[in-house]
């Protein structure tokens, strides 16, 4: 299994290579040449699972039995027998769990992998790497807590100042570890996004701490997150196509569904699931890809305005070319501007379909969703719920339709509170949380400031 970079000019890597480097030297992000086949699992066992499918993508990198020693270990710390649990909330309609983690989100799902494949690559390479993470939420916990036991590995961070809730911000900051560094940057995701994109076309600062990258940038990620297709769709059984709709912002999520399609899975539709954060929306209903400035909203971890992983959608759009993707991304990251042709747009929409909800429907979601069967989801949720309802109304939708429930509802419990008046608990192991104290450095929205900081803990 060899992968090449949507932008073409770097070499075609392997999967360590992949793994480690995170980025492509060329600033593009790396994808397979071609993308493996497989089945849906016939096994329960969800880590026996990830083992066999994730052996599709890393090569000759891990043995098949050394990826179920990791995969056994990742998914030994969920909490629940079935690690993603589905429930039936109508006829057709189920919520895909996928909070049942240890820093309870959807991202634990890959990084408690990563976290243990960079471990096993570096500990044979005798190296070590700074991986850098941007977070609009939920990612840098979940990176966090799977990289600090890491001995080969510092992690940093950066998350936006003030835009996050208290709860995910306290499982990052509450965790002191001398390979941890967490920054608190004054901006928004995009800008911490975009400094993670700058450190790294910065070679003589990148080759200096070693820099690699854990976002949904790093094709591990994504591979990662495969897996939950399958096993759904081997939970529901065959027949009719399972569509999918995924609340997402930085596209990542929803683009391992689309991975999962190429490789054979028997997928209908894929629902993008968008907040006034509705760049997406707006790119695949009309074809212009814009950022408008990023909107604060009860669904924080969507507060997303560029989609890193979109570029990986538009390359295999126009047909894996990557001078082409090169020529598109470079001039969008000058005019912030992009515009879909046609025809493209109209090849996108064979798989993908979205839907833009407001803060308001997303609490009244909430609530009505309370009231209907007692249980909490978290806003994000919500808007997954009911962005599926009005595809499924529209006639977008038909037959199964899974909604993926990316966070537990007591990582957003102000918004959980209006609307039902109920105050989501945290698990036992969270218990403390705001009794913890805090561990971060403040820094501006500005890549060398950035740079000085991480310099000064892993230079």
């Amino acid at each position: 299994m060899m992968y090449v970079s949507t932008r073409g000019a770097a070499p075609t890597a392997d999967f360590e290579t992949v793994l480690t480097a995170g980025l492509a030297p060329d600033g593009g992000l790396y994808v397979p040449q071609a993308f493996p086949k497989a089945s849906p699992p016939v096994t329960p066992d969800y880590a026996a699972a990830a083992a066999d499918i994730l052996a599709n993508f890393t090569g000759d990198a891990f043995s098949r039995d050394r990826l179920g020693e990791m995969t056994q270990a990742a998914y030994s710390s969920f909490d629940h027998e079935e690690t993603a649990p589905l429930t039936q909330v109508g006829d057709e309609d189920w919520i895909l769990e996928l909070y049942h983690g240890p820093t309870l989100a959807f991202k634990d799902f890959a990084m408690q992998l990563l976290g243990r494949l960079f471990d096993d690559v570096l500990e044979r390479r005798g190296e070590r790497l700074t991986v850098i993470a941007a977070t609009s939420g939920d990612t840098g916990a979940a990176a966090i807590h799977a990289l600090a036991p890491c001995r080969n590995a510092g992690v940093v961070v950066l998350h936006p100042e003030g835009r996050v809730t208290d709860v995910q911000r306290r499982m990052m900051t509450s965790i002191d570890a001398p390979n941890v560094l967490n920054i608190a940057v004054d901006g928004d995701f995009d800008q911490c996004q975009a400094i993670v994109k700058a450190l790294f076309a910065n070679r003589a600062f990148a080759e200096q701490v070693r820099l690699s990258g854990v976002n949904s940038i790093n094709w591990a990620r994504l591979a990662a997150q495969t897996v939950y297709y399958f096993t759904t769709a081997a939970k529901l059984g065959g027949g009719a196509p399972i569509n999918f709709v995924v609340p997402t912002g930085n596209f990542g999520d929803v683009y391992a569904g689309f991975v999962a399609k190429q490789m054979g899975l028997n997928v209908g539709r894929l629902g993008v699931a968008t907040n006034a954060n509705s760049i997406l929306h707006k790119a695949l209903t009309s074809g212009s890809y814009r950022p408008e400035g990023v909107h604060k909203t009860l669904s924080p971890s969507m507060d997303i305005q560029v989609a890193s992983n979109f570029e990986r959608l538009l390359y295999q759009a126009y047909g894996c070319d990557g001078a082409k993707t090169a020529e598109m991304m470079d001039r969008f990251g000058r005019e912030r501007d992009l515009q879909i042709p046609a025809d493209v747009l109209d090849l996108i929409s064979e798989d993908f379909i979205s839907e833009a909800v407001s803060d308001a429907q997303t609490l009244q979601e909430i609530k009505s969703h309370y009231e209907r069967t007692g249980a909490l989801i978290d806003p994000h949720t919500a808007v997954g719920r009911v962005a599926a309802k009005a595809l499924r109304k529209a006639g977008k939708l038909s037959g199964p339709v899974v909604t993926l429930s990316t966070a537990h509802p007591a990582k957003f419990p102000d918004a959980v509170e209006e609307a039902t008046g109920q105050t989501p608990a945290l698990t036992d192991a969270w218990s403390d949380l705001h009794e913890r104290p805090e561990f971060m450095e403040h820094a501006p929205a500005d890549a060398d400031a950035i740079a000085s900081v991480v310099s000064a803990r892993f230079g």
